[in-house]
């Protein structure tokens, strides 16, 4: 029988690796156990608490989440001042600032450490005897919010230092900040519910932190990072780059961009590389703070009323600002999506007029609540693609409005589409300038009508000359036509000519994959038209018709038919069709000599190609899989077939070469 001294030993035994994987995975990057293996231990620890509730201590990994919500934060006093620092706008001032430490140090040489300044909330977490005891905001300074639940949620923050000798008292100072990933999601599901979208992570991060239930903290994921000591340590520590290598060594994450300087000239270099850079990181900065090294220089140089005269921080250009939307229209893209873009009161963001913002799609505007005539927030996505990231529903004076997605295509008139269950609207025209460059080149792929010599660069060129205007036009071109692009002889003319003359003969298959249909690809194009037998047979059926094929589900069908319903394309199909285009294919009567049977195709086929090979599998009711398994019935090889075949080897599948699949389906 298990005494209480057990439990007890194996839940501090469990408590403590836990938090040391919390502090490899928050904090240091570098997970030793799956998330299932954590997830094992942390049910175990729950269980053990929940079966003896005496042992619950406020320091477990349980307790993290879950405590009752506050009627409100007490006033916490921080032992010693948080400031706020200077800022520097320019190089202009950080040089006027290097000049000012140099005067007042008399000339002596001087360290800068430069760290990311995250755009996040400032935070102050007190240990006691290495123990977490108390987390607050920084509030004005000398006062701020006792959040100590809220803090407890945050991973990367350790309930623990790390095994050292602990100073009785530590306050050590940092920021407590979103992801980029978790700042959309967070404004996705706001957006979602009908709640008003954070601006900036900044923001949703002091929201956050000032939740009265620590519930809704720990479900928005905040992360932590530290960079100074408020008082207190058992280290011996002389510098600011001292106090970053403390922290990191008892268990609190830094800064891995932090850097020391012995020049001026590193420093700018520094700043100008962050500048460039900062839209690689997987979270938001605004600038960077510089601090002189030595703590003895700094207390030397020390504090104006409001921050240390021994910091600065370097803030980038703004990359956000606030403007009117003054309408909302649509663009028609190369592939027929319909995106609404935000009509903007040009205003200056990140060194440049902005006049226009990507909405994404409808369910955007939904989602975001951003109506036409709103003043909304607008920022540089990658310091390159302007969009809204919220309005300001506080400055609306009623006279906003909804916008509603035309039904019709602003470019050649065709109906716009939103299939059920995609977020994307699409125009249905094959014939639309705007899609017509894509059309065209797929028409004329190896998969589809196969015109040997018409790519993407005689494509563009056939469409900016005018010689081509829908994908009908390639077959009324005459060799005049095609000398007039570049790098045209008479046998490169003739070549063409031939390959569009030898594609009218094509199969219906390959011609009802080129026109492009929306969810149409290879494989049910070759279903199809084995079913049907003529383009026109296609056109004629009804949904249910459609949707008594096995392959064809509801969206399929649906698209088929938003495709014939458009004059536009009817129009293109007559002028293939009087162009001797092929539209009829023999239906296919094949017995299903494969259902039920599992293939995998590895290697180099020569024989097939790996499409061909999949069609004659899927024509005969087999299915193809990418992967070997038990339950596989052959494996078809080629030359170097490498893992697959050995694994099919090692489990008994059997294995055929091209010519044993040839006699397989009766080739």
């Amino acid at each position: 029988m298990t005494s209480k001294i057990e439990y007890k030993q194996r839940i501090a035994e469990l408590k403590k690796q836990i938090e040391r994987h919390n502090y490899r995975y928050y904090v240091l990057d570098d997970p030793e156990v799956s998330d299932a293996e954590y997830d094992e231990m942390m049910r175990e620890l729950m269980a053990l608490e929940e079966a003896h509730p005496g042992l619950v201590t406020a320091d477990s990994p349980t307790q993290r989440i879950g405590a009752p919500p506050d009627k409100g934060f007490k006033p916490v006093t921080h032992r010693t001042r948080m400031y706020s620092l200077a800022d520097a706008f320019g190089f202009e001032e950080v040089t006027a600032f290097f000049e000012r430490v140099s005067k007042a140090l008399s000339g002596e040489a001087v360290e800068y450490v430069c760290e990311l300044k995250m755009d996040g909330a400032a935070i102050s977490l007190t240990y006691n005897d290495g123990i977490y005891a108390q987390g607050a905001t920084r509030g004005d300074g000398e006062v701020g919010e006792d959040i100590t639940l809220n803090l407890k949620t945050i991973r990367s923050i350790p309930l623990h230092m790390q095994p050292t000798e602990s100073p009785p008292a530590l306050e050590v100072r940092g920021e407590a900040y979103l992801t980029k990933d978790q700042f959309e999601k967070l404004n996705r599901d706001r957006g979602d519910t009908g709640q008003n979208l954070f601006a900036n992570p900044r923001n949703a991060a002091a929201g956050t932190l000032r939740q009265l239930d620590p519930k809704i903290t720990a479900e928005r994921s905040l992360e932590a990072v530290f960079y100074a000591i408020g008082y207190g340590s058992g280290e011996d520590i002389r510098t600011q780059w001292d106090s970053l290598q403390y922290l990191k060594n008892v268990g609190f994450r830094v800064g891995r961009e932090s850097v020391l300087f012995k020049t001026q000239e590193e420093v700018f270099s520094f700043l100008e590389k962050w500048r460039e850079k900062r839209d690689s990181l997987g979270f938001e900065i605004d600038g960077v703070v510089i601090k002189v090294n030595d703590l003895k220089q700094q207390e030397r140089l020390g504090y104006t009323s409001k921050s240390p005269r021994w910091a600065v921080a370097y803030k980038f250009p703004a990359e956000q600002k606030t403007t009117r939307l003054l309408d909302i229209q649509v663009s028609v893209g190369r592939t027929g999506a319909v995106t609404p873009f935000a009509v903007l009161e040009p205003v200056r963001v990140a060194g440049s007029t902005v006049s226009r913002a990507t909405l994404h799609n409808e369910d955007e505007v939904k989602r975001k609540g951003v109506l036409i005539g709103d003043y909304v927030v607008v920022q540089k996505a990658g310091d390159v693609i302007p969009e809204i990231v919220a309005p300001v529903p506080s400055r609306r004076t009623g006279d906003e409005r909804e916008f509603v997605m035309p039904d019709k295509c602003p470019v050649c008139g065709s109906d716009i589409v939103k299939p059920e269950g995609e977020a994307v609207a699409r125009c249905t025209g094959i014939a639309c300038p705007a899609q017509a460059y894509e059309h065209l080149i797929h028409f004329a792929s190896r998969g589809a009508m196969d015109i040997e010599g018409l790519g993407d660069v005689v494509a563009g060129e056939l469409r900016e000359k005018g010689l081509v205007k829908d994908i009908a036009d390639i077959y009324y071109l005459k060799r005049d036509d095609i000398l007039r692009l570049e790098h045209f002889k008479d046998k490169a003319a003739g070549n063409l000519l031939a390959a569009i003359e030898g594609s009218r003969r094509r199969p219906l298959s390959r011609l009802l994959f080129g026109l492009g249909i929306r969810h149409v690809g290879s494989h049910v194009a070759d279903v199809l038209a084995g079913t049907f037998g003529s383009l026109d047979g296609l056109k004629e059926a009804g949904t249910e018709e459609l949707t008594e094929i096995p392959e064809i589900g509801p969206r399929i069908g649906e698209s088929i038919i938003n495709f014939f319903k458009q004059d536009q394309n009817l129009k293109v199909i007559e002028k293939l069709r009087a162009a001797g285009v092929n539209m009829t294919e023999q239906v296919k009567t094949e017995l299903q000599t494969l259902a039920g049977l599992t293939f995998v195709l590895t290697g180099a086929l020569t024989d097939f190609t790996r499409e061909s090979a999949t069609a004659e599998i899927e024509k005969r009711g087999g299915r193809v899989s990418s992967s070997v398994s038990s339950k596989t019935d052959y494996v078809v090889v080629g030359a170097d077939p490498g893992s697959k075949h050995d694994k099919a080897l090692s489990l008994g599948v059997k294995v055929l070469d091209e010519r044993g699949f040839a006699e397989l389906i009766g080739e």
